[in-house]
C-alpha cells in the first residue's frame, strides 16, 4: 500500500537510482538528519504478538493483547454490532462529509448518558461537555493536555502499577510531577487501600489522580463500594482532582450500571471530573478507535470556554473524528431493542471470563501449587495479576509456548476449555520448578 501511494506521488520515470551506500560515498554528501534516532525497544504487548504468531508450536497460548475471544479461541465479532455497522453502510441518507470537531453528537449523548446515567443531575442541569475521540488512548492525551495547560495542573498520581501507556502519556503532555499512589499489595495479591488513603492524603492540593473505573489494568481489582466512598470523600476534602479512565464498562462485571457506579457516585457527591471512555472491548471496536471524554463542570456557566478550548484541541491534534465506528456505538446505544441485545452479549463475554477465572484458579489448586491463587477469582475483567515473575513468564514462553506480559499479567479471555488444563499444569510445574515469588510492583501494557 505504502509502495503504491508513493508511486502515485513520484512517478516512476522520476526516479533516480541510486544506492543509500552510493549517495554517501558522493562527494560533499550531506550527513543525514536522522543519524541522531534513537531506537526504542519495541512495545511488549504488541511485539509479543508478532512472536507468538511466529511460534509453530500446537499449543501455543496467547494470554498477553487484550482482546475478547471465543471458547474457540477467535475474534468475537459482537452479532448486533454486525448488524449496526451493516445498517450503517447500507444508510442511503449518509455521506462522508466532516463529522463537527466535537464529534458525532448522537454518539456523545448516547455514550454520556450510558456512562453517568439518563437520570443524572449533572446531565439534567446541562453543566457536562462530550467529545468524541480517538478511543481511550486518544482521549486520555486530550485531558491531558487540557488539564495541563488550561487547568495548570502540573502533578498527577496514577497508580502503581497502571496501564503503561498512563505514564507516558502524562508526560508527553507535559506534566513536570508524575507520582505513584501504591495500589497493589504484591504479597498478598490484593487492593493496598491503606496506601491508597494515605499517600493520597499526602497528595498536594490540585493534583490530579487517575483511577480506573472498572477492570483495573493490570490488577483486575477494584475497590468496593464502600471504598469508593472513602476515596472520594478524601479526594474532596484534599481538593484533589478525580480523572477517570473508564475501559471496560459492562465488560467488568457484566451490568453496566454496576461498573459506572464509581463515576456516578463522584459526580453526585458534587465533584468535578472528566472521564475517557472507549468501545473498544465493550463493543469489541478494537480498530474503529471509538472513544468519548466527558467534562462534568459544577458552573454551567463555564461551559462554552471550555468546549472552545477543547475544540483548540482537537483541531490541531487531528481535526475531527472518523464517522463509522461512532455511528454504530449510536445504533447500538438508541436502538432499546439493540441495546438489550448488546447488554446480554457483554454480559455473555463477562461471564465466560468469569467460568475461566475459576477454571484456572481450582486447577492450580487441584495440582498443589505453590502459593495462593483465589485473587484470579476475586479480579474482574479480562486480566488477572497473576503474581507470576518474570523468570516465571520467560520460562512459560520458552518451554511451554504460553505468552503473556512480564509483568505476570495475563488475559483471561485467552483461556478456553481446551487449553485450560495445559495451562494450567504449565504453571504448576514452572512456579514448582522456579518457587512461588511474589512479583515486584510493575507496570503494563493494553
Amino acid at each position: 500500500m505504502l509502495k503504491l501511494a508513493t508511486q502515485l506521488l513520484v512517478p516512476r520515470s522520476n526516479f533516480v537510482q541510486i544506492s543509500v551506500k552510493d549517495y554517501s560515498a558522493c562527494e560533499g554528501a550531506p550527513k543525514s538528519a536522522f543519524a541522531k534516532v534513537k531506537t526504542e525497544p519495541p512495545v511488549e504487548v504488541f511485539h509479543l504478538v508478532k512472536v507468538f504468531q511466529a511460534d509453530k508450536h500446537e499449543q501455543k497460548v496467547n494470554l498477553g493483547i487484550g482482546a475478547y475471544r471465543t471458547d474457540e479461541n477467535k475474534p468475537f465479532v459482537l452479532p448486533v454490532v454486525k448488524k449496526c455497522e451493516i445498517e450503517v453502510v447500507n444508510d442511503a441518507k449518509l455521506n462522508h462529509e466532516y463529522l463537527p470537531i466535537l464529534g458525532n453528537p448522537d454518539f456523545t449523548k448516547a455514550a454520556t448518558e450510558m456512562v453517568l446515567g439518563k437520570d443524572s443531575k449533572a446531565l439534567k442541569e446541562k453543566r457536562t461537555l462530550s467529545v468524541q475521540t480517538i478511543s481511550g488512548t486518544g482521549g486520555i492525551r486530550l485531558a491531558a493536555e487540557f488539564m495541563c495547560q488550561h487547568l495548570q495542573r502540573r502533578t498527577v498520581f496514577v497508580p502503581n502499577p497502571t496501564w503503561e501507556n498512563h505514564m507516558k502519556i502524562f508526560k508527553q503532555a507535559g506534566f513536570k510531577h508524575i507520582k505513584q499512589y501504591k495500589y497493589w499489595n504484591a504479597k498478598k495479591r490484593k487492593l493496598d487501600m491503606s496506601s491508597i488513603l494515605r499517600e493520597l492524603s499526602e497528595a498536594p492540593e490540585g493534583a490530579v489522580v487517575l483511577m480506573h473505573a472498572s477492570a483495573h489494568n493490570p490488577t483486575g481489582m477494584d475497590p468496593s463500594k464502600a471504598q469508593w466512598h472513602q476515596i472520594a470523600e478524601l479526594i474532596k476534602q484534599r481538593r484533589l482532582f478525580p480523572f477517570f479512565d473508564c475501559a471496560y464498562q459492562g465488560f467488568a462485571s457484566g451490568d453496566i450500571e454496576s461498573d459506572a457506579f464509581a463515576i456516578r457516585h463522584f459526580v453526585d457527591a458534587g465533584l468535578e471530573t472528566i472521564l475517557v471512555q472507549s468501545f473498544a472491548k465493550n463493543m469489541g471496536l478494537y480498530n474503529e478507535r471509538v472513544g468519548n471524554l466527558v467534562v462534568v463542570l459544577n458552573d454551567k456557566q463555564q461551559l462554552p470556554a471550555v468546549a472552545s478550548q477543547f475544540t483548540i484541541l482537537v483541531r490541531i491534534n487531528y481535526s475531527n473524528p472518523p464517522a463509522f465506528g461512532s455511528r454504530v456505538v449510536h445504533k447500538v446505544l438508541s436502538v432499546e431493542q439493540n441495546r438489550k441485545e448488546w447488554e446480554q452479549t457483554v454480559c455473555m463475554m463477562a461471564s465466560r471470563v468469569k467460568d475461566m477465572r475459576k477454571q484456572l484458579a481450582d486447577k492450580l489448586k487441584q495440582l498443589d501449587t505453590p502459593g495462593t491463587w483465589d485473587h484470579i477469582v476475586q479480579q474482574t475483567g479480562m486480566f488477572s495479576y497473576t503474581g507470576l515473575t518474570p523468570k516465571h513468564v520467560q520460562k512459560l514462553k520458552d518451554d511451554k509456548h504460553i505468552y503473556m506480559l512480564s509483568s505476570g499479567r495475563a488475559n483471561i479471555c485467552g483461556l478456553t476449555t481446551k487449553n485450560v488444563d495445559y495451562v494450567a499444569k504449565s504453571i504448576s510445574e514452572v512456579v514448582k520448578e522456579l518457587g512461588a515469588t511474589a512479583d515486584a510492583d510493575s507496570e503494563c501494557d493494553s
